[in-house]
């Protein structure tokens, strides 16, 4: 008995280390091939379908001949042994692997062929190591065999297993891969595999087992129905995983932990339903455990998905609720995220785990073989992303797909079943949340607000928010906003300061497209193509909204919006190009982190034409300063003379952009002479000084680094790459619990970096050294203008009254412009404010341009306004003056 029990305790320590490193390669995997797939949402569809197949595979094509054979010891630490084995083959080809899969993608693909080679490449990439997963069960179930007195009962293997998942899914994702990276990770599951080798051989050695005995208690038409119930329920048990991620990335943070943890409570869930049918199981007659209680499982099954799908259109409400009641910090927000997952899986997998255990054990008294049951499970869950992530959601909406799963395992229940409560109930209910239920659809709309658009695609919902005031919103599944109808003068700065930067650009590309704005205003220059890459066919539908006014209803023929990923538009396009702007993409969001490491910034620098730039946008409202110096690192390693500048002065949403030349040289402009030419050569139909562009030292002024500064930021941190993705890692840390403003770290960053005349400007032969020196001179402190403008913003209360407003800022301001005659942002305010006192307080608006035209005589706006007041002192009506930064 002792002997038993040791065996029987060896066996279920080996199920845990094996589902650890199973899951470990999972996530490792699906990390990884999100770098060649493009974007992380295909790569977890891909990879989970990959892992079923293979699965599935390994227990149809070797579970027979495992049960029929007098060594399964021997099978199981060979399939070990081969996972291993792969697993090391991975770490050395993975990289070639997906190069040459990104090759054969292409450029812009078609969403068919896109997908095919997506499914079809990741299965046959991880084929070996899959196909012996899905035979260890198999093999180690019938290992037990000689532990057990009778029966062929699996679910407390099951159970280990999973429980095993669930620590390899938490322990990848929180700990081995932040700390060791993609490829250590994968290296230590590889050593898991070689430990349940060597202990299968040291540790279950028994008695010789004689040839399984597997004759059939059941006809052919009964293994078959069996069958077709496993197949089914694995369809379908995967198929409403897919729906509920899928849902609450739209209300979580949708991060790499997030993932994570609804995985983690999904296994949970259905190793504790199998635990639970084994108890459960001791207690039943015979009688009372064959077909009826599959039945009555089925019925339960289908009503617990109906209230876990429930719970999802409260999911908004509940988070809410749940953030209150927590309260701040990273704990608090992924326990209410960890919540909303047990909501929506909890009752649905316990089922799950205890209809799976009741297959399995009808299966075996029907003398099917554990490797069929198992096989054809498999098999259907492999074929549930494909049809309910990438097929059916577009095709009927989220609502709509989620409600075929329970109608799905009522469809499985025997028809002599159907007129019983057991089955009516969840009938009924289903039919109730079809018709009284609105879409499920999280969109938040501000009172008075409407929706313009909304669409659902394979990776995303899409939605165009319009509030009471008439500006509109872009938002990717509602969490994520992407820009709006009044941020025109951002975003059209955050196409003009890179493309002004370079000497006469003709061609441009721009990676990621969000409202639009930034590539139509690009392509306001007639001269220069503009090429824009956007992921989402839905924001590129969605982008039309924002840029009819720009654009005056008529196309723009040098703009060419492609549907396709940037990682993967960059490798495989080949064209070059004079500028590349990347998008300001949030760091924390799934899959985005893969945008800013070391070998995606190489991969864009050789896409440069000669000479060319790159511009690298980052938000520094959604980044910590340690992520932004993991990217500064990265981005050094790729462009060693890199700079940086600020596309604006706000200190709500600051923005930083990292600049990267095609040459190791500074570039540039040879002065501040060649900086204005450029300005007056300029074709865009909209002149730049219309986006606070108006002269040589806003545009250079707009520089806040050179390389060596950036360099001693940078320190010696780990760059974020793709095998170390540090950033993936760390960002979401300031999005589930922000220790800092925006402003805060934007001031930081200033204090760490530091900008020189020499960092942009490079000498040349037959310049006048007086009028370069004034220049420069004027530039530096252009620049110190700039500082000293933000750090007084930190003290300035928004007011709608306009005296106390102007005893605020009138002093600071005005210090500003004694550094800085040239800074324009500083003047602009004070103007405005004369002008809208000139009413109410002739007297001090008129003070107040005299002071204007003192500290800055070469400006005419003051002066103008000064004879066109009236004896009443009012201003003649005039055009109102253009928005400039402001703090």
């Amino acid at each position: 008995m002792r002997a038993i029990k040791r065996g029987e305790g060896a066996a279920l320590a080996l199920m845990l280390a094996s589902g650890f490193a199973g899951l470990g390669y999972q996530i490792v995997w699906t990390q990884q091939a999100g770098l060649w797939l493009g974007h992380e949402s295909a790569a977890v569809l891909a990879v989970i379908a990959a892992f079923f197949g293979g699965l599935s595979l390994g227990a149809l094509g070797l579970g027979a001949r495992i049960e029929r054979s007098l060594h399964p010891l021997r099978w199981y630490a060979a399939m070990e042994l081969i996972i291993a084995a792969w697993g090391v083959a991975l770490i050395l080809l993975m990289a070639p692997a997906s190069a040459a899969l990104l090759t054969l993608t292409g450029a812009r693909p078609s969403p068919a062929w896109q997908w095919t080679i997506a499914f079809a490449g990741s299965f046959i990439l991880l084929l070996p190591a899959t196909v012996a997963m899905g035979a260890t069960l198999p093999a180690l179930e019938r290992v037990m065999a000689q532990w057990r007195s009778a029966g062929r009962s699996i679910a407390t293997l099951y159970a280990s297993n999973t429980a095993g998942a669930v620590l390899g899914v938490l322990a990848s994702a929180f700990w081995l891969i932040p700390t060791l990276g993609l490829s250590s990770t994968a290296v230590l599951c590889v050593l898991l595999n070689l430990l349940c080798a060597a202990g299968a051989m040291l540790l279950l050695r028994g008695p010789a087992l004689a040839r399984a005995d597997l004759a059939s208690n059941d006809s052919p038409a009964g293994q078959g129905s069996l069958l077709m119930r496993l197949a089914l329920t694995g369809l379908l048990g995967i198929g409403y995983e897919v729906m509920v991620v899928r849902l609450l990335s739209q209300v979580t943070e949708d991060t790499v932990y997030t993932f994570a943890m609804l995985l983690a409570v999904y296994l949970i869930g259905t190793a504790a339903g199998a635990v639970l049918w084994q108890m459960w199981q001791r207690r039943l007659r015979p009688e009372g455990s064959g077909a009826g209680l599959t039945d009555r499982l089925l019925a339960a099954l289908a009503l617990a998905c109906l209230l876990g799908a429930a719970s999802l259109w409260a999911a908004e409400g509940l988070r809410a609720m749940l953030l209150s009641a927590f309260g701040p910090g990273m704990a608090a927000a992924m326990a209410v995220e960890a919540a909303l997952a047990v909501a929506a899986f909890a009752l649905p997998t316990l089922v799950m785990g205890a209809l799976f255990s009741q297959l399995c054990a009808q299966a075996a008294q029907a003398g099917l073989s554990f490797g069929r049951a198992i096989g054809f499970n498999t098999l259907g869950a492999a074929l549930a992303p494909l049809l309910f992530g990438v097929l059916l959601t577009p095709l009927l909406g989220i609502k709509w797909a989620l409600l075929l799963i329970p109608l799905g395992y009522l469809a499985l229940i025997q028809s002599k079943a159907w007129l019983r409560p057991i089955t009516l109930m969840p009938a009924a209910a289903c039919l109730a949340l079809a018709l009284l239920t609105p879409p499920l659809a999280f969109i938040e709309v501000p009172e008075g607000g409407r929706i313009v658009s909304y669409q659902e695609g394979a990776m995303a919902a899409v939605s165009v928010v319009e509030d009471a005031q008439g500006v509109s919103r872009l938002r990717i599944n509602n969490r994520q906003q992407e820009g709006s109808s009044s941020s025109l003068w951002f975003d059209a700065r955050q196409a003009l300061l890179p493309l002004l930067l370079h000497p006469a650009p003709k061609q441009s590309l721009f990676l990621g497209l969000g409202t639009g704005m930034t590539a139509a205003s690009a392509a306001q220059d007639p001269t220069l193509r503009v090429d824009a890459v956007e992921l989402l066919p839905e924001v590129i539908s969605a982008s039309g909204h924002f840029t009819q006014t720009l654009n005056e209803g008529q196309p723009q023929a040098n703009l060419q919006l492609i549907a396709a990923d940037a990682r993967r538009y960059v490798r495989a396009a080949a064209t070059h190009y004079d500028v590349i702007i990347s998008d300001n993409f949030h760091p924390a969001r799934s899959g985005s982190g893969s945008l800013y490491t070391v070998e995606h910034f190489q991969a864009v620098r050789a896409r440069l034409a000669p000479g060319g730039l790159f511009c690298q946008w980052l938000p520094l409202h959604q980044l910590d300063l340690a992520s932004l110096r993991s990217i500064v690192q990265a981005f050094l390693i790729a462009n060693p003379a890199a700079s940086a500048i600020l596309a604006n002065n706000s200190l709500e949403t600051p923005v930083l952009g990292l600049i990267g030349r095609q040459t190791d040289g500074t570039g540039g402009f040879t002065s501040l002479a060649a900086a204005r030419a450029r300005l007056d050569a300029a074709a865009f139909k909209r002149p730049p000084a219309q986006f606070g562009i108006e002269d040589e030292f806003a545009l250079l002024g707009s520089f806040v680094a050179g390389p060596a500064a950036l360099k001693a930021f940078a320190g010696d941190v780990a760059a974020n790459t793709d095998d170390h993705p540090v950033v993936a890692h760390l960002a979401p840390r300031i999005t589930y619990a922000p220790d800092s403003a925006p402003r805060e770290r934007l001031l930081d960053l200033l204090s760490a970096l530091s900008i020189e005349p020499a960092d942009l400007l490079s000498a040349h032969k037959g310049s006048d050294t007086d009028t370069d020196s004034d220049s420069t001179a004027r530039l530096s402190a252009y620049w110190q203008a700039r500082r000293q403008f933000i750090e007084a913003g930190r003290h300035i209360q928004p007011s709608s009254d306009l005296r106390a407003m102007l005893a605020q800022v009138e002093q600071p301001l005005f210090k500003v412009l004694q550094l800085s005659p040239d800074f324009r942002p500083a003047y602009d305010p004070l103007l405005r404010m004369a002008q809208a006192m000139a009413g109410s307080d002739p007297v001090k608006a008129q003070q107040l341009l005299r002071k204007l035209q003192r500290v800055q005589p070469a400006r005419q706006e003051a002066g103008e306004l000064l004879l066109g007041m009236g004896a009443n002192g009012e201003v003649a009506q005039r055009p109102a003056l253009k928005q400039a930064s402001r703090p």
